[in-house]
């Protein structure tokens, strides 16, 4: 069944576990600038670039190596007429093992393209996901936000 919901994939050369571990580190493929813990069933915390986007996430599912979901409490967007539209959107992470590799499927359920913000989050999610994320699980080094953004659609630095 395909839904409108925005998803990306990729598979790396690790393991499950080794995935798992990345993405609950979040300040290593997102941003360096998240407040709060961001590796247990419960926690919550905070995501702010700028004054462009502000938004309070709390970890709703923790399976480690297979699962983890984020619920959007609240957010808050600069560049958008509805400045809450991911509020209660839900951000998964799956993970799956395939031979000695493992698979990431990551969707923002409720991110979905009616939204004002579509384009350029979608921009943002792809550009953490297939590029920081990823590169944290194969090298060990993303590409988390430090005072600038690292979409596609901006210029980026290299670390």
């Amino acid at each position: 069944m395909k839904t409108n919901d925005y998803t990306a994939n990729f598979t790396v050369d690790r393991s499950p576990e080794e995935v798992f571990e990345a993405i609950k580190n979040v300040r290593g493929w997102r941003s360096e600038d998240i407040e709060g813990s961001t590796d247990k069933l419960g926690a919550e915390f905070k995501y702010r670039y700028k004054d462009v986007h502000l938004c309070n996430i709390r970890i709703v599912e923790f399976a480690p190596a297979k699962k983890v979901v984020w619920l959007v409490l609240d957010n808050f967007f600069g560049f958008t007429a509805d400045k809450t539209e991911w509020k209660g959107t839900k951000i998964i992470f799956e993970i799956s093992a395939k031979g000695d590799r493992a698979e990431v499927r990551f969707t923002h359920l409720g991110l979905i393209p009616n939204y004002e913000c579509y384009d350029v989050c979608t921009d943002a999610w792809s550009t953490y996901i297939k590029g920081s994320l990823r590169n944290l699980i194969a090298t060990g080094r993303g590409q988390p936000n430090v005072g600038k953004s690292v979409t596609d659609g901006e210029h980026t630095s290299t670390r």
